[in-house]
């Protein structure tokens, strides 16, 4: 049913829907807070950010540099030289390198995308203004997403036409990708409570040691930063990330040349350009992402096919 009708079949499907909220509410740590679904991250920063002017850093996703003067300075290390919170949106956690940004109370908007669900974090004591998260990052379905605001926020509607989400975002929502959005939701809270991504982070520590120990010119980005325990940015200088990807594929392992929704682009990072490596590097980047399924035996047939393509490579290159 239509959860905006009165019939039997519109309320239970409200109901699913409440619920839901409720439940993604409790596990961003945003019970005080609302929660807006839309159809994903990408909606969400075009409602926070459009018309507003805000700064960010070229490390910033594309959603959020469409809408921000990409103004702020970046360390080496891959940290947002921050300037006043209130006048910036700022990322939890970047998805190309896995690095963690220090949240300055106040900011108004973080991308919380990358991190929710597998470092902790509270939006309602991280003094956020606003915050966007997206379902499949968390393992649930694609399409779906929510911008959380401070109860009281004066935010008007992007999408308009309707009067749903409390006449903040026009259009039927989509129960059944809402309440996906939930389950994972619930799980990756259950996840993190457990320890899980602390053994990911284990597997990732040995991944990235075989490869840079085995790989001639192989750097590991964000080593010695805070990262999110399942992402590991290797820079092999002169082997495209796009090639790296291809042998990878061949080999049976998905991974990509930067962020996935931008790997089919062929250009440089412009993630690892703003912390200082050259053109050359920041176009032989591949980013890996691991799961809470992944287990040491799937590492190390992984990082025996690298080396194997990374040694074909430089006999080419020689």
């Amino acid at each position: 049913g239509n959860p905006s009708s009165v019939h039997a079949e519109g309320r239970v499907a409200r109901g699913l829907v409440e619920r839901a909220r409720g439940v993604i509410a409790e596990a961003f740590g945003a019970s005080g807070s609302d929660v807006i679904f839309t159809s994903g991250a990408t909606e969400a920063a075009a409602f926070a950010l459009s018309g507003r002017d805000l700064a960010c850093a070229p490390v910033e996703h594309e959603a959020v540099l469409a809408w921000c003067r990409a103004e702020l300075g970046v360390t080496s290390d891959g940290a947002v030289e921050a300037a006043a919170p209130e006048g910036m949106a700022l990322q939890l956690a970047n998805s190309e390198t896995g690095i963690v940004q220090r949240l300055p109370g106040g900011v108004a908007v973080v991308d919380a995308t990358q991190g929710f669900g597998k470092i902790p974090f509270g939006f309602d004591w991280s003094g956020a203004q606003m915050a966007l998260i997206s379902a499949h990052k968390l393992g649930g379905p694609k399409g779906v997403g929510a911008l959380v605001v401070r109860r009281g926020t004066d935010l008007g509607a992007l999408v308009r036409g309707g009067g749903q989400e409390m006449g903040r975002r026009a259009g039927t929502e989509n129960v059944i990708g809402i309440a996906g959005f939930a389950a994972a939701a619930q799980a990756s809270a259950q996840d993190l409570a457990d320890g899980a991504w602390e053994r990911v982070a284990e597997l990732r520590n040995i991944l990235e040691t075989s490869l840079v120990s085995g790989g001639k010119e192989t750097i590991s980005i964000g080593i010695d930063a805070e990262r999110l325990p399942n992402t590991a940015c290797f820079v092999t200088p002169g082997w495209k990330g796009e090639t790296q990807v291809m042998q990878m594929d061949l080999a049976g392992f998905a991974v990509s040349a930067g962020s996935a929704c931008s790997s089919g682009k062929l250009r440089e990072s412009t993630v690892l350009r703003a912390m200082g490596l050259d053109p050359v590097a920041a176009a032989s980047a591949m980013r890996v992402s691991l799961g809470p399924t992944v287990w040491r035996e799937d590492v190390e047939r992984f990082a025996e096919s690298w080396l194997r393509a990374e040694k074909k490579y430089r006999a080419r290159a020689a």
